[in-house]
């Protein structure tokens, strides 16, 4: 990690060590304070902020271990690194007990040492404020997400307002791909929920979920999918636990979540990733019917695989499966609430005319409404939900 023009702070009443090595540090690239003894120090600390501080332990007025104590008390996360001649090993243990970075015994053959000790305390100081950041995001995340809950719990019109502010714009148009969905809830909450967004530069993630039973049970699901999703892919663009954002381990994830939460509910989902720059989608099942539908060149076909609900079974483990996308194509998404609005006396009947209903629509979700006559729906006994992505068509 570049460290270079940080500010430090020397203390030593030995005035050729203290100038030689703020010499050495700020030909490095350092900004170099000094002091001769502690209290001048603690007043140069006061007064300059410095982001290092690099002490001798035998000084007049305030000695090392005391400066450390003080410094501690105003900055507990600021570096010190104690860089002394005494070499007693109850001082060593008292100055490392105290928060010391580091222990250096003078004098120092090679100056380089001292350049690696602070390069390395910087580095930790840096990652501990990054954290103590991420930490507080999380906090706000989580007083969010009670929030949110509790909006559903005290008013249903609240709540499906709520509901209705997590999901994505529609339509959404990211590079030359378009994303579009609707859900028509049974109830006046919803458990089915979709959502789309960018991973990175050159990818974009989605998915369907459709969580087990209705309304307001089913609706305090979708607010802790899109909290966990919201976490995973801000974890995953610090370098955290899912870096890759791979949909397996995505539902992978979530299966855990639910499965340790105890609400007595699991999901069916579909979740994807496209990588722009390859052209290539990659996606994993979570016992989700009916599979997506992709379209290009006219015709329709059911995308392959299969896997477990998620948040049923602890043992559950989920595959990504790849799929080289068409320069033009739709992507068709859809709850199995769908399945109640099909022709057809048992499953596989149903599921044979889907795609071919897609076909008639065009691919699009404006020719899927006119299919399926969604605008003329009431007391449906199922949540719908439909997700179509698109490229280039016409």
């Amino acid at each position: 990690m570049h460290n270079t023009r940080a500010k430090l702070l020397i203390i030593d009443d030995d005035e050729v060590v203290r100038a030689s090595v703020a010499a050495y540090l700020e030909d490095s690239g350092f900004t170099v304070l000094q002091a001769g003894n502690g209290a001048e120090g603690l007043r140069c600390f006061e007064t300059d902020q410095p982001q290092l501080v690099i002490c001798d332990l035998r000084m007049p007025q305030v000695d090392g271990l005391e400066l450390i104590r003080r410094v501690a008390a105003v900055d507990a996360d600021l570096p010190v690194i104690v860089m002394s001649g005494a070499g007693v090993m109850s001082d060593v243990v008292e100055a490392l007990r105290l928060g010391a970075a580091d222990y250096l015994i003078k004098p120092l053959e090679d100056l380089a040492v001292l350049e690696h000790s602070v390069n390395r305390a910087l580095d930790r100081s840096r990652l501990r404020l990054e954290n103590t950041r991420y930490r507080e995001k999380l906090e706000v995340a989580n007083r969010e997400l009670q929030t949110s809950l509790d909006l559903l719990r005290e008013d249903q019109t609240a709540g499906r307002q709520v509901q209705m502010n997590m999901l994505p714009v529609t339509p959404w148009t990211v590079g030359d791909l378009h994303f579009a969905h609707k859900i028509i809830p049974s109830l006046y909450l919803s458990g089915d929920f979709v959502d789309y967004f960018r991973i990175d530069d050159h990818r974009v993630g989605f998915y369907l979920a459709d969580v087990s039973g209705h309304g307001a049970s089913s609706a305090f699901v979708t607010v802790l999918l899109k909290f966990m999703t919201t976490r995973l892919l801000y974890e995953s663009r610090k370098g955290g636990s899912l870096p890759d954002f791979n949909p397996s381990e995505v539902l992978g994830h979530i299966n855990r979540g639910l499965i340790n939460c105890k609400l007595g509910k699991h999901v069916t989902m579909l979740g994807g990733v496209i990588d722009e720059q390859r052209g290539v989608l990659t996606y994993s099942i979570g016992g989700h019917l009916p599979l997506p539908v992709l379209f290009a060149d006219g015709d329709a076909r059911y995308l392959e695989g299969r896997g477990l609900p998620v948040g049923l079974f602890d043992e559950a483990s989920y595959e990504d499966h790849e799929l080289p996308l068409p320069e033009a194509f739709s992507l068709t998404l859809l709850s199995d609430g769908i399945l109640d609005l099909l022709p057809g006396e048992t499953l596989k009947e149903k599921e044979a005319i889907l795609p071919r209903m897609v076909v008639e629509a065009g691919g699009t979700l404006d020719g899927l409404r006119q299919v399926l006559g969604l605008a003329a729906l009431s007391d449906m006994p199922d949540d719908i939900a439909l997700l179509v992505l698109s490229r280039n068509l016409a």
